[in-house]
């Protein structure tokens, strides 16, 4: 009964630093120059992991790497959950790309577009043109990006293929791949079907009885290794196939 009470008062606090963070957060996303702004770039992935602490999850990040992790890379990953939009970036400091719905979020989306926050019409070729362009000149600039090659999050296990628009982008640019697998020990509690509202699956995270969330970490594939886009997209597709049998069968 005790250890009820004492969890339940360190979830409250939790929840209440939560809520002064995304307030802080909130009101500096309306200040002019903000955008990408250092400061503010550091809260946000602060809040980030602030949200990771009040939801209750275990996070683990397991370097399988060998190699260190590169200066600048283009980070990817399986999509099994909608926990990963906060989950990555309070772990890698990275410009992530996200459907544009989300920009129209009252609050996620306010904040989200100052933290440089790369959005997305999946369904438009004109959007995904242009998103390709800012995230080269981001590249350019010297950012790293996080990016889902699946094209979104649909099911627990790996869709049938990647898109290669990521393996495009390190063969125009240099800059190499960094692949991270997710998994969650609680896989239908952290899965996100279409038809299921933000809050309902807070609170599945929130209460699940299983809060391990292990994010594997492995080398980065060199895009000179490679002769072309489909070469690539393949050979990241399969080492993902291989763990996604190791880790999840």
């Amino acid at each position: 009964m005790l250890s009820r009470v004492v969890r339940g008062f360190i979830t409250l606090i939790q929840w209440l630093e939560l809520a002064l963070f995304t307030l802080v957060l909130w009101l500096l996303s309306w200040l002019p120059g903000i955008r990408l702004n250092p400061v503010y770039l550091k809260l946000f992935h602060f809040w980030c992991r602030v949200f990771v602490d009040a939801l209750g999850v275990d996070l683990r990040l397991h370097h399988k790497n060998i190699r260190p992790i590169p200066r600048q890379y283009i980070l990817i990953a399986n999509h099994p959950s909608a926990f990963e939009d906060v989950g990555i970036p309070s772990l890698f400091n990275v410009r992530c790309l996200a459907k544009a719905e989300v920009r129209d979020w009252w609050l996620v989306g306010r904040i989200g577009v100052p933290a440089g926050t790369l959005y997305v019409h999946r369904e438009s070729r004109k959007s995904r043109r242009n998103v390709v362009k800012k995230m080269i000149r981001a590249l350019e600039a010297g950012d790293n990006i996080a990016l889902y090659p699946e094209g979104g999050c649909l099911d627990k296990r790996l869709h049938e293929r990647f898109h290669p628009g990521a393996f495009e982008l390190s063969l125009r640019t240099g800059v190499p791949v960094l692949p991270i697998f997710l998994h969650y020990e609680a896989q239908n509690d952290f899965a996100w079907p279409d038809d299921v509202r933000l809050i309902s699956k807070l609170w599945d995270i929130m209460t699940t009885r299983n809060n391990r969330a292990n994010y594997y970490l492995y080398d980065a594939f060199q895009p000179e290794e490679f002769s072309d886009r489909e070469e690539y997209c393949q050979h990241v597709y399969e080492c993902y196939l291989g763990w996604q049998q190791r880790y999840l069968d």
